[in-house]
């Protein structure tokens, strides 16, 4: 800088060959600084970009690492000076396409198809990712790339993005964990991911995402039905099953409903689990009073719950008949259960049902139907 405090040839002299690369780095460092904190008047500025764009092509690796992190957050920086700093190697390159707002969907769409795993994993990272990019970089093909990506969650994705990843990558850990924790996934991917996922995940898309009711209890079910034997048998069912009616609670999702449709597919542990918490006592409690012969220790107990009365008719019926039928989780014993459980509600409430299936019923009876309730 010369004593009047601007840009003078012999500081691009300077610059360019007097001064060793830490030096120029540091000098380097010390004018784009001070021409980010507007400190430069606007023939200074021009002055100072145009020392960068010599500096862009220096010898030395340091000086352009300097430049580029020192001039990744510079409003209004020189379009061709933050390309041609995105486009260097990836130590260079990695501020600028982490941060720079310089470059456009253009330049990144380049750079994806150009460079690196490193540049474009660094473009993954970014604010604010388009949904353009993002699928760009889903079409790379990288795993660490795509993980990067569903891990950002201020990037926008479609749709469609979402299900390319998943068709090539759902059984990677390392892309469907990132994915599974972001605030908004459409519904057809967090039906998808459910599958995939493991089981603490899959109570995590559950309990926060916007499932319909409906939804959120066949997937928990489903998930449940696949997991529920060899989980007991290794002792580590109870916990998981905790941990998922806690997050349902916590959450306001743990119905009657989705109690009751527990039953209809032989769920005894879910049962009795929820209505332990809902009624702040202990599983074993809850299961004398399910269990009570005169039927009265379930209707106290969901009226301490709020269940309306039509479903503690239709929890009668089929606890009676979880405890006839043997549920092992073998092929069709969901359907078995649904089917056995339709039959007896129907003998039950005398046929006043025109219902192809359970769901149907518990619909009826949790709109408030009148008939059903004085059943």
């Amino acid at each position: 800088m010369s004593e009047n405090g601007s840009l003078s040839p012999a500081d691009v002299e300077r610059l360019l060959s007097d001064r060793s690369a830490s030096a120029r780095a540091q000098t380097v460092e010390k004018i784009a600084t001070e021409l980010t904190s507007q400190q430069f008047s606007e023939t200074e500025r021009k002055e100072a970009e145009q020392i960068f764009r010599l500096l862009v092509s220096d010898a030395e690796v340091l000086v352009r690492q300097t430049l580029a992190e020192t001039l990744k957050t510079l409003p209004d920086l020189p379009h061709d000076i933050a390309f041609s700093l995105a486009s260097d190697i990836s130590e260079v390159a990695t501020p600028m396409l982490s941060a720079s707002e310089a470059l456009s969907d253009e330049d990144l769409a380049e750079i994806i198809s150009s460079k690196s795993e490193e540049h474009q994993t660094a473009i993954a990272a970014r604010s604010n990712v388009s949904e353009a990019i993002s699928e760009k970089l889903a079409d790379t093909g990288n795993e660490n790339v795509v993980a990067t990506l569903m891990e950002n969650d201020t990037a926008q994705i479609s749709e469609k993005t979402f299900e390319k990843v998943l068709d090539k990558f759902g059984d990677s850990e390392k892309v469907n964990k990132p994915m599974a924790y972001r605030s908004k996934l459409p519904l057809t991917v967090t039906e998808r991911l459910v599958s995939l996922v493991s089981d603490r995940l899959r109570e995590h898309l559950v309990s926060h995402h916007e499932l319909s009711p409906a939804t959120a209890t066949d997937l928990i079910l489903a998930s449940r039905e696949k997991t529920m034997i060899g989980l007991l048998k290794e002792g580590t069912s109870q916990g998981e099953l905790k941990r998922l009616i806690d997050q349902l609670y916590d959450n306001g999702r743990l119905t009657p409903t989705i109690i009751l449709r527990a039953l209809c597919v032989g769920d005894i542990d879910f049962f009795e689990t929820a209505l332990a918490k809902g009624a702040d006592i202990s599983v074993s409690n809850v299961h004398m009073l399910v269990n009570d012969a005169g039927g009265n220790g379930l209707k106290q107990l969901c009226k301490k719950l709020d269940i309306p009365a039509g479903l503690v008719e239709m929890m009668r019926v089929a606890v009676d008949l979880v405890n006839e039928l043997e549920y092992d989780g073998d092929p069709g014993d969901r359907e078995r259960f649904r089917d056995a459980v339709i039959q007896r509600v129907l003998t039950h409430f005398e046929d006043r049902f025109d219902a192809e299936n359970v769901d149907y019923l518990i619909s009826k009876i949790s709109s408030g139907d009148d008939e059903t309730a004085a059943a």
